[in-house]
């Protein structure tokens, strides 16, 4: 039951708001004004967009973004849908290993797996010399778009992986069985029954997976491919400045592109009753593989995961390699890019540590304030706080930072710089872009603390101040602490925001350093060894985020 909103709820929610719109609302209406704007007299016009569309440039580069992604769905799908099934469908040994496996391309940045991957399957990678030696020919696997589909293709199929095999699980066996007493069994089953009721699942995993590449600008600067949308936006700002409109008009289509994939995945779901009739679902009968059966599975899983590692295994080969060039393996192996990381590039890391600390500590008190005002109290449009908060979601972090550029570049700091150019401003575009998945983690864990605790704490005299602190946030602990290690592992290597923001090499994260590193052949083995210390950061606040969540539901069990 939600109460009236104080006067410190109110001013609570007039901040929010304030934050809000100043750090997102208002660049973005920025970027989407300026495309519609004729630069010099300010006035409405639709000429940017008109020569946006008659530019060939532009156009193929848009079509390309697109194609890029739609493969990359294509190819995350057929990754991702036979582990799915395999591990939720039967009988498999090492199911939750192998699940765990499949998320570990996800805590890479795309742009370091993307050079990871040249060593092993570019055109003098150890996979095409080994083809030519033995067989006479090679497979241009990381040749222009398809490099980026590839790459792309094997970092985000676990947005799939998760998202399709959660949908498996909640089936309803009766569905299945009702249909193998009509006779429907092998692929039939599967084709008609099973995989139509994961549906909702697959569309949230795959829609994820085309905003996620269209908008990327790393991989595809990596690779040389430059006529894609996200690449073109970030040169014409970066070249020409931030007065050209085109850049902004870029920016614009690039917002359409997430909110279109986003609303045809909801739209393809629309009408349709994917619901149980067993309350939890009832899980899928899982069968057991035997015989050749097996032994296909376990070789497809394993073949799998030998791919979906391999930018794991080149990086760290890479970290330690003197020279690896034309040849299948490094020449030999040394630990000094580990020392020059530490040595030269420590500021990378502290000042991955510091934005990202911060930037999560935002999330966390603007998450729960924001849950709080919505779940609590009948502030009349406190659900657009959370609509607002969410919105960060769709739009691209190019599109954040090229806003902030141009929103706050012309406001000056005491001592005459401007304003875009402040550390600060990184901190908080890495808050705004982590501030939707701490959000939800809050608002899940206040939905799970009975109002009754805190109506009891008041009519025993304790102030709603007080209530808040000695009894919901620490009964939130395992939420917000989740929250924060989500945003803080996230945002520790965020990159196409902080691309656009970092004016000095002093101000830079362990993202752009990384960046920068492997732009020259020469800087790759300290890149790589500062992308294995990425890894491994990503890693320790991942399995740190499972266990604080487990570890909460496991307490509150307890205490149910």
């Amino acid at each position: 039951m939600t109460r009236s909103a104080t006067p410190g709820q109110l001013v609570l929610a007039a901040a929010i708001a304030l934050f809000l719109v100043a750090f997102l609302v208002a660049p973005v209406a920025t970027v989407v004004y300026v495309a519609f704007t004729e630069k010099g007299t300010g006035a409405f016009t639709l000429v940017n967009f008109k020569d946006f569309i008659a530019t060939e440039l532009f156009i193929r580069s848009f079509w390309n973004s697109v194609y890029v992604s739609a493969m990359a769905v294509v190819w995350a799908s057929v990754i991702a849908l036979p582990l799915a099934t395999l591990t939720t469908r039967f009988e498999f040994r090492g199911a939750a290993l192998v699940q765990t496996l499949g998320f570990l391309p996800l805590i890479m940045p795309p742009f370091v797996g993307a050079v990871a991957m040249q060593l092993f399957f570019g055109r003098n990678g150890s996979i095409n010399l080994l083809l030519d030696e033995h067989l006479g020919f090679r497979i241009p696997f990381m040749e222009g778009l398809n490099g980026v589909i590839f790459v792309q293709a094997l970092h985000y199929f676990p947005f799939i992986l998760i998202n399709l095999s959660t949908s498996l699980r909640n089936i309803d066996r009766a569905m299945e069985e009702a249909a193998q007493n009509l006779g429907s069994s092998g692929f039939r089953l599967f084709r008609r029954i099973v995989l139509p009721l994961a549906m909702p699942g697959y569309l949230a995993g795959a829609s994820l997976v085309f905003v996620k590449v269209f908008d990327d600008l790393a991989t595809p600067l990596l690779l040389n491919v430059k006529d894609m949308l996200a690449p073109q936006a970030y040169l014409r700002v970066t070249s020409i400045g931030i007065a050209d409109p085109m850049g902004y008009v870029i920016a614009v289509v690039l917002i359409l592109a997430s909110v279109a994939a986003m609303w045809l995945s909801a739209l393809a779901m629309k009408g349709r009753d994917y619901a149980t009739v067993q309350r939890g679902g009832g899980g899928l009968a899982r069968r057991r593989l035997t015989g050749w059966r097996s032994a296909l599975g376990y070789g497809v899983v394993v073949l799998i995961l030998l791919l979906v590692l391999a930018p794991h295994a080149a990086l760290l080969l890479l970290s330690f390699a003197t020279i690896w060039s034309f040849a299948p393996l490094p020449d030999a192996y040394t630990t000094a890019h580990y020392a020059r990381v530490f040595g030269e590039s420590s500021l990378y890391i502290k000042n991955t540590l510091v934005y990202a600390t911060l930037a999560g500590a935002i999330d966390v008190v603007l998450g729960a304030a924001i849950a709080y005002l919505v779940l609590r109290t009948k502030l009349v449009g406190r659900q657009w706080l959370d609509w607002a908060a969410m919105a960060a979601l769709a739009i691209p972090g190019l599109v954040l930072g090229i806003g902030y550029l141009r929103s706050f570049y012309g406001m000056q700091l005491p001592g005459g710089a401007p304003l875009a150019t402040f550390w600060g401003m990184i901190v908080v575009a890495l808050a705004i872009r982590r501030l939707p998945y701490a959000l939800r983690a809050c608002y899940a864990a206040l939905q799970q603390i009975a109002v009754a605790l805190e109506e009891a704490a008041e009519n025993l005299g304790a102030t709603k101040g007080r209530t808040v602190r000695r009894i919901v946030l620490p009964l939130m602990t395992g939420g917000l602490l989740a929250g924060f290690v989500t945003s803080f592992s996230t945002a520790a290597v965020e990159l196409s925001a902080t691309l656009m923001l970092v004016q000095s090499n002093s101000d830079a994260p362990l993202a752009y350093g990384l960046y920068v590193f492997m732009q020259s052949p020469a800087g790759r083995g300290p890149g790589a060894a500062l992308g294995v210390i990425a890894v491994a950061l990503v890693a320790v606040c991942t399995l740190a985020s499972h266990v604080l969540v487990e570890r909460s539901q496991r307490s509150k069990g307890a205490a149910s």
